[in-house]
């Protein structure tokens, strides 16, 4: 499968589902265990994968209730652990990949969570705003569409509400963390792990904004 494919909208590659009789990932969130499926044509086919993996153990705790935001779902990893800790708030888990809708929908209906909607960027309604915004981006799409991406999806942050973004270090994390102060976004990278940066973007600055680490 090529880098490209998990991010067409509907991938050419045979599916293979991977269930619980087959390979599945297994994620401990909130006291329960998660078990989500995977699949070829969706990011990370193999399992969860690292960068995920540190922003799930990295971004603060989401509020109880509101509406949150999943920006490039896949299998769903992101929006399962939202859902699990908040069962009060919905969380809309988009994927411009058709597979990766149907698969998360899959994978919230195996594991009772049933306060996710996956659905087509599109397909949201305008004038839903969000609490909390948790995102491993598609960074291989291109700067200037990952800029696109990104503003469109933190123009509908609350002004209360925060961003939570993974990025690799070595494709650009502190370089968009520039970019997106420069967008009038206060931007903090925080945790740098296993190779990847977390940052935390929220949408008006704060007077004791902290100065970004190096």
């Amino acid at each position: 499968m090529s880098d490209e494919q998990y991010f067409t909208t509907q991938p050419q590659v045979a599916s293979v589902a991977h269930t619980k009789q087959q390979n599945f990932a297994v994620l401990r969130v909130a006291g329960r265990e998660l078990t989500i499926g995977t699949d070829r044509g969706v990011f990370s086919r193999k399992g969860i994968d690292q960068g995920t993996m540190v922003l799930l153990e990295c971004a603060a705790r989401p509020p109880s209730t509101g509406n949150f935001l999943d920006l490039g779902c896949g299998a769903g990893p992101i929006a399962l652990t939202l859902a699990a800790y908040s069962p009060k708030a919905t969380v809309y888990a988009i994927d411009i990949n058709d597979r990766a809708q149907a698969l998360t929908q899959s994978n919230a209906q195996l594991n009772h969570l049933p306060n996710i909607i996956a659905s087509a960027p599109h397909e949201v309604d305008e004038s839903i705003r969000f609490d909390v915004l948790w995102s491993n981006p598609p960074i291989r799409i291109g700067k200037q569409e990952l800029h696109t991406l990104l503003l469109t999806w933190l123009s509908r942050l609350l002004p209360s509400g925060e961003a939570w973004l993974v990025i690799n270090r070595n494709l650009g994390s502190d370089s968009l963390a520039v970019w997106l102060t420069e967008q009038g976004y206060v931007t903090e990278r925080l945790t740098s792990k296993r190779g990847f940066r977390v940052l935390r973007v929220t949408p008006t600055h704060a007077p004791d904004q902290p100065e970004l680490s190096a």
